[in-house]
This record gives C-alpha cells, sequence and structure tokens, in this order.
C-alpha cells in the first residue's frame, strides 16, 4: 500500500529529510549531504521563502518511507518571467513506478490547486542551488553541491509524463593538458583590454560579494531559466565563503579598475563528506581541516562576465588563472559545472581547452 503524507511538522520534516539516507546505500556513490545544511534551506530564516513557498511530502509503502517530493511556488519566478510555472524538487524515490508517480501527482495537483499550468524541476529550491536528474556520468561521485541519484530517475519522471526542458552539462579538465599556448593568448587579451587580475578579500568580504551579486545578476539574466536573487538571498548562500575557501580561489577580472567578471574555484568538499553520513560534529573539525588540504579535485561552479564585455576573450582569461590557481594548490583537475546545453560560446571555449563533456544532468517539465 502507498500513502503520501503531508510532511507538515517538524517531525515529518525531519523524516522528509532523511529520507535519501535511508535509500542509498554507503557502498553507493550519492555523497550524504550535511543535514545541518538541508535543514537550513527550509529554515524560515532563509530568504528565499519571504516570497515563495513550499509543500514537503513523503512517500510510503507497507509503512516505510519510500520516497519524498517537495512542490515550491516560486513567486520571484513567475514575476520574472510572467507566467505561471511550478516546480517541484528534492525528489527521491525507491525503484517503484507507483511511487514516482503518486509522488508526482502529489506536487502537480498542489500547483494547479495554486493556479499554476506548468510543472518543472527538480530545483533543490530554485536555479540558483543543485539542480536537474542526472541523466549520464553515474560511474563516479559528484562534486561539492551537484547531485547525484539513481539511474531509474529518468524512466520515472517521464513514466510520469514529464519531458525534457534543459540538459545541464559538467565538464572534466584534468591539469596534465598543456597551457603554454593558451597563455600567451591570456596574456595578448589582458594587454589589449586593458586588464588586471585580484583575488577575493576578505578583509572586505561584503563589497567583494557584493560585487560577485552585481556580477552574477548582470551575467546570467539572459540565461533560461535564471531569476536573479536578491541581494538578501545571495548573502545566505555564500556566507561560509569567507571560511570555506582560500582567497585566491575567488578572483576578479578588472578593466580599469572596474570589476567586469569573476570566477569561483573550490575543493571538491565531497570527497572528504561521504565519510561523515551527513553528520559533522564541532570535534571532527579539525580531522576535517586537515582533510581539506589533502583535497586533489576541484570544481567551478561560478563564472560571470559583465554584459557588453563578452566576445572579448576575457573567459579565456578567467579559465586560464582557474587553471594557475589548481596547479598552485595542487589539484590533479577540476570539473565546470553546471553549463546550460544552449550556451554554445561557454561550451565551445571549455572544449577547446581539453576538457570532457562527462556528465549531464536534465531539467523536466509538463502541462498540469
Amino acid at each position: 500500500m502507498i500513502e503520501i503524507i503531508d510532511a507538515d511538522d517538524k517531525q515529518l520534516r525531519d523524516d522528509f529529510i532523511n529520507v535519501p539516507y535511508s535509500l542509498y546505500p554507503k557502498s553507493s556513490f550519492w555523497v550524504p549531504p550535511l543535514r545541518s545544511e538541508e535543514k537550513k534551506l527550509f529554515s524560515e530564516k532563509n530568504p528565499f521563502w519571504k516570497e515563495n513557498r513550499f509543500k514537503l511530502f513523503i512517500a510510503r509503502k507497507d509503512g516505510r518511507n519510500a520516497g519524498r517530493i517537495a512542490a515550491i511556488i516560486n513567486k520571484e519566478h513567475n514575476d520574472y518571467y510572467h507566467d505561471k510555472t511550478g516546480f517541484f524538487g528534492f525528489y527521491e524515490s525507491i525503484n517503484d513506478k507507483a511511487v514516482s508517480s503518486s509522488l508526482i501527482d502529489a506536487a502537480s495537483k498542489f500547483l494547479k490547486n495554486s493556479g499554476l499550468k506548468t510543472i518543472r524541476g527538480p530545483v533543490n529550491p530554485s536555479m540558483n542551488d543543485t539542480c536537474g536528474v542526472l541523466v549520464e556520468g553515474f560511474y563516479q561521485p559528484p562534486v561539492f553541491m551537484m547531485p547525484y541519484n539513481f539511474p531509474y530517475y529518468d524512466k520515472q519522471l517521464t513514466s510520469a509524463g514529464l519531458s525534457k526542458a534543459m540538459d545541464l552539462y559538467a565538464w572534466y579538465l584534468t591539469l596534465i593538458n598543456p597551457i603554454e599556448r593558451l597563455e600567451k593568448l591570456e596574456q595578448k587579451v589582458i594587454k589589449r583590454e586593458k586588464l588586471s587580475t585580484r583575488k577575493f578579500s576578505k578583509k572586505h568580504f561584503k563589497r567583494d560579494i557584493e560585487y560577485i551579486w552585481e556580477l552574477y545578476c548582470n551575467a546570467w539574466k539572459d540565461n533560461w531559466g535564471f531569476v536573479p536573487p536578491t541581494k538578501e538571498q545571495f548573502f545566505y548562500g555564500t556566507k561560509d565563503f569567507k571560511n570555506m575557501l582560500e582567497e585566491d580561489f575567488v578572483f576578479f577580472v578588472e578593466n580599469e579598475g572596474k570589476p567586469i567578471a569573476f570566477s569561483v574555484f573550490m575543493p571538491d568538499f565531497n570527497t572528504v563528506l561521504k565519510k561523515y553520513d551527513g553528520n559533522l560534529h564541532f570535534w571532527q573539525l579539525p580531522f576535517l581541516l586537515r582533510s581539506i588540504k589533502k583535497i586533489r579535485n576541484a570544481r567551478m561552479p561560478l563564472l560571470g562576465i559583465r554584459d557588453g564585455y563578452r566576445g572579448r576573450g576575457i573567459d579565456l582569461v578567467l579559465y586560464i588563472e582557474g587553471f594557475k590557481i589548481a596547479k598552485k594548490h595542487g589539484f590533479a583537475g577540476g570539473e565546470m559545472s553546471w553549463i546550460l546545453e544552449t550556451n554554445g560560446r561557454m561550451n565551445g571555449g571549455i572544449k577547446k581547452m581539453g576538457s570532457e563533456l562527462y556528465k549531464r544532468y536534465r531539467i523536466y517539465e509538463k502541462t498540469i
């Protein structure tokens, strides 16, 4: 027997958060996210929920948790695009069509009753957070802040009537690839465009985070599905940068002193977080910090160039400078993700550097 439960109270919300920890075997590639971070996403302190709201559902089969889904009403998205799109996220399910269909039906019904016309996802809880279903590249763990799921999810979602809305690419670049020729080209771009680069300043943390927010909103404004986060939302999501990242992991490209582009580079924390099984206690922090210094894999999650400066080689400067930072810190390689499949310029530039398109994620939608 399958039962769909509204996860409305604190205990049921904890059950909702715990669902994937019971679904994935410890031997799988799935990396348990920290429960404390998952709880923050649904906290009333998260400024995303000032304008938006969610409804959580748990599927139970024969009395045991078998899946979950969140229905998300993103008012900011609908105001920005002038449409009536609802979202789903945090989707997990056992390999059972009846369970998965019941979850999608529950989210769709809630969104339809809220006056929305389309359901799209998964987004957790927005396109500015983790999103998508992995459809290619199941043979290794996800990097930090990227999802992982069972291979059968694609079939479950399409069987429930959803179809592809957009694919998201993840590229991998190993640091054995020669870049001498590209470095010479980078220097030509820097000289021609009167550019300089500088690292992030923790001393001026608020100022530089605000620079990143402004550049991010400007650079991504025309991207499919993008909704610019408010300054409060962006600060909430990046407040841990100060403790997580070295200053040179975040850097700016400037034109005559004005920030026109940025890039964020970070260690793949998942390589050490997996062993903590979603729980990190204060007494474990010294061990964690020592382990972080041994990480040899990285991720470039954010990159942006101000409108009016694109197509002038500045993306090459961002890639090469990121490459140099990675080598300096002893990384063997790194993932650049995610990039919309329709972003031909960025995908083409990354491919020319010798990167491999090694994972693909998918956003789905259907009319409700």
